[in-house]
This record gives C-alpha cells, structure tokens and sequence, in this order.
C-alpha cells in the first residue's frame, strides 16, 4: 500500500511517526511487519546498524499499540485484513538509550531509576523501595493495575551503554551486568505484557544478558523480516520515482544497495534521503560513524582486508558479541560493514553464510581506513593521483608512487607499531588503497595455473601484480617471470581493455621496492 503525493519532502533525520504522517513526509509502509509480529508472537529482539530506522519503527510501534488509528489512514495496518483491534488501548513503556547518554554503571543505575519514576509519574503510580528489578517489575505490575489492560514494553538501542564504553572492558562488562538484571525482569512479568521489543546494534544473547529472557524471539537473521528496516528496491522505484529519475538506478544500486539479512536485500535509507536531497553520490553513512575502534581493534589482529569479501561465518561468529571476547568479524556484520551474500542451513553443519562488503561506500571508505592503519598516515591526496595514472595506463609513475608511498610511512609509526611485520603488510596496504579508489579488486585471483596476487579492473585496463618480498639483489627476482611463465593473461584474454603485468619485490629492510618489472600486453 505504498504510496507518495505531489510535493511531499524527504524523510531525513525523521523518527517520529506522528510527524513523518502529519507534516508531509514520504512514509514507506512497515505496518505489514506490525501485524506479523502481533499475530505470530509477543517477545522479540531485532539487531540492525545504526540509522537503519529502527527509532521510527519502535515509534510506529508505540503510536499503534496506543490506539492512534488516525495516523496509519492508508496504511496496511489501518486495512481491515490487518486484524488490527483498534478499540484496544494498550499502555506503552519505552526506553531509547540513544538519548540518554550514560558512561558509568553509577550513572546507568540513577537513569533507570529515573525513568522507572518517570513512568510512575506519567501513570499515576509509585515506584517501590529496593532494587532496580524490584522496581521495574513493582512499576509493571502497577500500571496494569492502572490501565486495566496489559503493558506493551519497547527499548530501544538497548545495548548503547555497553557499547558507548566498549574500550573500557570493565565499564562495559558493569553496564552489562545491570542491563542483565533489569531485562531479566521481563520474563517474570509475562502475565502482565502484552508485547515486548527490544532493538539495537548488537547481540549479547550467548554472553548472559538475555539469558534470563530465553523466550525472546530473535528475528534479526528471520527472512521474513529482512526488509523491516531500510528501504527495497520497489520502495525508491514507486515511492522516490521522482528523485530516482534523475540517476541511474545501476549506480544507486551499487553505491546504497547490498545489505541482507537471509531475505530481501535492501537500500541504505540514510544514503538514499541524502542522495536525493544533495544530488551528489557520497558515503553519507559511513561519514556519520567512523569505526575508529574498529580500525583501532583491526591493527592489533589484522586480517588481510580482501578476506572480508567472501568471509565464511556460522551462529559462533554472528550470533552474538562478548565485551570480555570481542571479535572483529562480529562487530563488521552487525555494525552493517559486512553483509550476507549468500546463506544455507541444514541439521548437519547448521547456519553457515558468506559475508562481504555490502557496496560500494563501504567497500571503498572502510579500505581507506584500512590503508591509513597499515600507513600511519592519510593516503587522501595520492589516491587522486593512483586513479589519474591508472586510468592513463602510466606504469613507471605506479612504481613512483608506490616508492612514495612507502617512505612517507614515518620511521616512528613502524617503531609504534607491529602492523609492519603482519605477513600480508605489503599486499594489504595496495589491495586497500586500490580498493578504496572503487575498483573491482580480486585478491589472489585463480586461474588454470596459478593464483595471481592481485587483479586491478579499471575503467581502461587490467592490472596484475605479482609481489615478493625478499632482500636479494635485483637480477635474481622473479615476480614478472612469474606472471609470464604461468600465463595469467590468458585469463582476461577476451577482455578488450590493455593488460599490464607488473612484478614488484619489497625489501624488508628498507621496507619499500627493491625490484620493479613491467610488460604491457
């Protein structure tokens, strides 16, 4: 029931419900998803990235379960086969940690008692004396008292304190802890509840804090409700036709598209309202949240960024987060800078996918981190300069700038630093700064005879690399020969674009090219 008027505006920073259907807004219908949730449970969790609409969907939720009919006129919900009871009023207790910035367990304890007294004040009751969980559980059970009917019970990002201080291990393991005594509350409380949803980034099923609530239904990797947050592609085609019309749908796709969770893929909504409204493609997103613990967690354990494109993972890796345990590869999925490219399930090897970067903004801007981590320096203005000579075919100024790309590295950074000695150092640093200009990139590119390192796709040619890191002198490298003996053109015979192989031997010790070889086929 999708729909969009003449003259309505773009939906940009909007999380409230009653001013995205009162003020003009495009609204893309969730409601299906409302009904289907009501109809077929009462508990639920659902991990998403941040800005993904999670806040306008709790909100929806909210002024649903609070009777509000006039707001979803025109929506599913407000359609009779929806079998949506509207003569039912439910009292409705929500929590949005994304505005209330806590940073001690202190504090995290004084804003649940605030709001559990908040909640007494708005429903005429009193909260009891004694623990957090004694209050929740007092206030509840008052309010339906109250109300005379059940409680609906919705918090959002409700992992926010944990990761606000996820660097600081014992802060973050507090905060835990307390959150796992407050929402434990929950399951005791099921005679009074009438619906309970919880959102956020992250998954802490396997590490206690929902280990008291066992009768949560966790739908983040459901199929069916893949499309809950973000927008599909049959969304921006009818209800953003007029803004779309102006691009190419091709580079939309390649840039917002990509993200899954097991069913229908979908667009980035952040990226799509910004595109729009500043008619200029950009990593919007990326731009709002720079991962600087993530890239911060990658230098002390680095992976060669080429195996996050085709990255296998199961339950263990995706299913939830330890602060004491952190693992890279889960905080990527979740926080959305990976995504499920294809998946299978059966009772033998269980849930298993295989995860890659979403598109374009993230595959580009998370290899520029990547490639300012492995350099200790910004690669912003050398980047223009790749693509210029590149594109121009211009072999002698790769090896130049790749010279000086490694000496600008300061002498201090490597004495800081055991990123250097990382195995995969020289390839990692040239598979993500090629990477970042957007290029399709294939790490260790099989062929009929061999594995070529690297395979650069542009616009105008094929590039493939050969590196070796060694200290002997020149004459005896063999990285050129290599590519040569082996035929690895004859791969890209077909293609009508120029090919240029190139050899490169790093020095371990000046740690920058010893050996240089070139042929352009």
């Amino acid at each position: 029931m999708n729909s969009s008027a003449p003259g309505q505006k773009l939906p940009i920073g909007i999380q409230s419900f009653e001013k995205m259907r009162t003020e003009g807004f495009v609204y893309v219908d969730k409601t299906p998803f409302i009904a289907s949730l009501v109809e077929n449970g009462s508990y639920y969790f659902l991990s998403r990235p941040r800005r993904f609409g999670k806040s306008l969907f709790i909100d929806t939720l909210d002024c649903a379960f609070s009777g509000r009919r006039e707001l979803f006129k025109g929506l599913f919900l407000d359609d009779p086969n929806s079998k949506w009871d509207w003569t039912r009023k439910y009292p409705v207790l929500r929590i949005d940690w994304s505005a209330f910035p806590v940073r001690t367990p202190d504090e995290l304890r004084a804003g649940i008692f605030e709001i559990i007294h908040e909640w007494g004040r708005k429903w005429d009751c009193s909260a009891s004396e004694g623990s957090l969980s004694g209050n929740f559980s007092h206030i509840v059970r008052s309010i339906y008292e109250s109300a005379g009917e059940k409680v609906v019970i919705l918090i959002d990002e409700y992992d926010k304190p944990i990761l606000d201080t996820v660097e600081d291990v014992q802060t973050a393991i507090g905060m835990r802890d307390i959150l796992k005594d407050f929402y434990g509350v929950l399951k005791s409380l099921d005679p009074y509840l009438k619906f309970v949803m919880l959102t956020g980034v992250s998954k802490f099923v396997k590490t206690g804090i929902f280990s008291g609530l066992n009768n949560l239904n966790d739908i983040t990797l459901d199929s069916a409700y893949s499309g809950i947050c973000g927008y599909t592609e049959d969304d921006i085609s009818t209800l953003f036709h007029s803004w779309l019309s102006k691009y190419s749908i091709e580079q939309v796709r390649e840039w917002y598209d990509g993200y899954s969770w097991t069913g229908e893929h979908v667009y980035n909504p952040f990226d799509i309202l910004l595109l729009f409204s500043k008619k200029v493609f950009r990593p919007y997103w990326f731009e709002t949240g720079t991962p600087s613990f993530l890239i911060k967690l990658w230098s002390l354990h680095p992976r060669f960024p080429a195996e996050y494109e085709g990255l296998i993972a199961g339950d263990d890796l995706l299913g939830s987060f330890d602060p004491e345990h952190i693992r890279l590869e889960t905080l990527l999925f979740q926080a959305g800078y990976l995504t499920i490219k294809t998946w299978s399930s059966d009772p033998v090897r269980g849930f298993t996918c295989v995860l890659g970067y979403p598109n374009l903004e993230v595959r580009t801007s998370l290899n520029l981190l990547f490639s300012e981590a492995l350099l200790g320096y910004s690669v912003s203005e050398s980047r223009v300069r790749l693509y210029e000579i590149l594109e121009g075919g211009q072999v002698d100024q790769v090896k130049v700038l790749i010279e000086s790309l490694f000496a600008s590295i300061p002498y201090d950074w490597y004495r800081k630093n055991q990123i250097s000695v990382f195995e995969s150092f020289y390839a990692s640093v040239l598979y993500s700064w090629f990477a970042s200009l957007g290029y399709e990139i294939i790490a260790e590119d099989m062929t009929n005879k061999g594995r070529i390192d690297l395979t650069v796709k542009t616009r105008s040619g094929i590039w493939i690399f050969e590196f070796k890191v060694s200290d002997v002198p020149p004459e005896k490298t063999i990285a050129l020969r290599q590519i040569q003996s082996r035929e690895y053109v004859q791969k890209y015979r077909a293609d009508p674009r120029r090919k240029y192989l190139v050899g490169i031997t790093f020095d371990p010790k000046s740690r920058n090219i010893i050996h240089f070889e070139s042929e352009i086929v």
